[in-house]
């Protein structure tokens, strides 16, 4: 079952980092989309490779790690759907079937092809942290090969009020963060689109035009990224996971307490936020309809 994520239900905005820890067992999730999820990466990778997996030379080891502690965690905690038969792993319920030897020189490859999630990994180039390969079939309005082999800085230099807010908390995160204690977080934004490989821009004026209060509940949804940070222990990389989960609006603010909620903090966002979410362009329709929800 899908689980709901709701990172608004306080009815608080806050730039902040938002960091709870993470129990391991629950460091991948698996949900009924799991098929279908997987599938589509598939044909992503087949169709638009490049867009979707990138690496540096010099991730080979952080790679191999990853696919290492993925296939341990995977086979531990979810044997109904992998199992593994000497170089080859096996998925019980798409029924594709992998050679690890296929994927010696790009193992974060074969590591995102096996799970829900995106993957990203983040290595120390003297005192800065890099995105030196990345796993990412869901991206929302981002581009891999835009980000890959730049620093943490500049992949977040977009994001309003990233440096005077989040660069010093982050960094000192990524440097104090241990194997034994990773992380989560919540982000989410409102969508007019359920597709995963969004690759629409940040801040795009043209965003919502056809938006109006009465047909918002049917034509926007909830975007939620549950995204993990975990030191690797051998290498001493950071793995970033994202996992995406896309809710149809209107099924979400059925419930009034949640409608009212989404509202209160829509309208503490500020402006330069709503330009880079492209919340502005809707905001006025969307506040009309989550209004007239709570108002009976």
């Amino acid at each position: 079952m899908k689980p709901l994520y709701l990172p608004f239900a306080d009815g608080q905005w806050r730039m902040a980092m938002g960091l709870k820890p993470l129990q391991l067992q629950h460091w991948i999730e698996i949900d009924e989309d799991f098929a279908k999820e997987l599938n589509y990466k598939d044909k992503l990778h087949r169709e638009q490779y490049s867009d979707v997996f990138g690496c540096l030379p010099e991730s080979e080891a952080g790679q191999q790690e990853v696919l290492e502690l993925i296939l341990e965690h995977l086979l531990q905690y979810f044997p109904n759907y992998y199992q593994q038969q000497d170089d080859h792993i096996v998925n019980k319920v798409t029924n594709q079937i992998w050679n690890l030897r296929d994927f010696t020189k790009n193992s974060l490859d074969l590591a995102g092809r096996l799970v829900q999630e995106d993957l990203c990994l983040m290595q120390r180039n003297d005192s800065e942290y890099i995105l030196t390969a990345g796993s990412v079939c869901f991206p929302a309005r981002w581009r891999l090969s835009e980000k890959l082999g730049r620093p943490l800085m500049q992949i977040h230099d977009p994001v309003p009020g990233y440096a005077q807010k989040l660069e010093q908390p982050v960094n000192k995160f990524f440097d104090r963060l241990k194997p034994e204690f990773p992380g989560y977080r919540l982000n989410w934004g409102i969508v007019d689109s359920p597709e995963l490989f969004l690759t629409q821009p940040h801040g795009c004026a043209a965003f919502g035009e056809d938006i109006t209060a009465e047909n918002a509940g049917e034509k926007l949804w909830l975007r939620v990224e549950r995204q993990t940070l975990r030191r690797l222990p051998k290498s001493g990389g950071i793995l970033f996971t994202i996992r995406t989960y896309v809710y149809a609006l209107k099924s979400i603010v059925r419930d009034r307490q949640i409608a009212s909620q989404l509202a209160a903090v829509i309208q503490q966002i500020p402006q330069e936020m709503q330009i880079y979410k492209n919340i502005l362009p809707i905001k006025s329709p969307l506040l009309t309809y989550l209004q007239q929800l709570t108002a009976f």
